[in-house]
């Protein structure tokens, strides 16, 4: 049983070599914007719209209403990242289906590289929403002596993104693994079930995160109002 698609090796040259987490990420990448292309090549702004275009108008509305409640005010901005972040992680989990394919989410390589974009997106958004001045202000907040402690937050959060993911998408994968050895019938089926709906769970909380890191630092800080003076 394989712990990572990163021991699957399908071609080695050397020090290169190519294997199950490079193919089957590019190969959902690939699936992702042929995808879209077709979903979204026959939309249109008349008043007579199809009902796909009808439910997927629903789908982004839900997720931008998502975003807005966390605290971010333009969602629409926002909704292209973070929309990206959670269709990657969920069809990463829903293409367990396919025979042969493990989710690149089960390499800690994979889920790395998807929680260092969320750390280099937050200061990106935030010195957008804020100007450069007021983001690096943020990390003096509300004293100087924080400074060091903010900065280690960012890279703890990171690491903690990048774990939590790939242990739950890992742990699923093994325990169905397991069940498949034990018992190769009614067990593994239901398991599978199960890990889909904890690949959406993830993915939700994954861009959740995301999400609320970008908000806190788009937050622009008000002044105290000032107290009107006593006649």
């Amino acid at each position: 049983m394989r712990l990572s698609p990163d021991e699957m090796i399908f071609w080695q040259h050397g020090f290169f070599k190519l294997n199950g987490t490079i193919v089957f990420t590019w190969g959902l990448m690939l699936l992702l914007v042929v995808g879209s292309k077709l979903i979204t090549r026959r939309l249109t702004t008349e008043h007579k719209r199809s009902r796909w275009q009808n439910l997927l108008e629903i789908i982004v509305t839900g997720i931008e209403g998502q975003i807005e409640d966390v605290g971010l005010r333009e969602p629409r901005q926002y909704i292209g990242f973070l929309g990206t972040l959670f269709l990657f992680v969920a069809m990463a989990s829903l293409c367990t289906v396919i025979p042969g394919y493990e989710p690149p989410t089960g390499s800690l390589s994979t889920t790395a590289a998807l929680a260092l974009c969320v750390m280099v997106a937050v200061p990106l958004f935030g010195i957008e929403g804020q100007g450069l001045g007021g983001y690096l202000k943020s990390y003096l907040e509300p004293t100087v002596v924080m400074l060091p402690f903010n900065i280690i937050s960012e890279v703890s959060r990171t690491l903690a993104l990048a774990v939590r993911l790939f242990g739950n998408m890992m742990s699923g994968a093994m325990i169905i693994g397991i069940l498949l050895s034990i018992t190769p019938f009614l067990f593994p089926i239901v398991m599978t079930v199960l890990g889909l709906l904890t690949g959406m769970v993830q993915a939700y909380i994954f861009s959740i995160l995301a999400a609320v890191y970008i908000a806190a630092a788009t937050h622009v800080s008000k002044p105290k109002p000032q107290a009107e003076p006593v006649p």
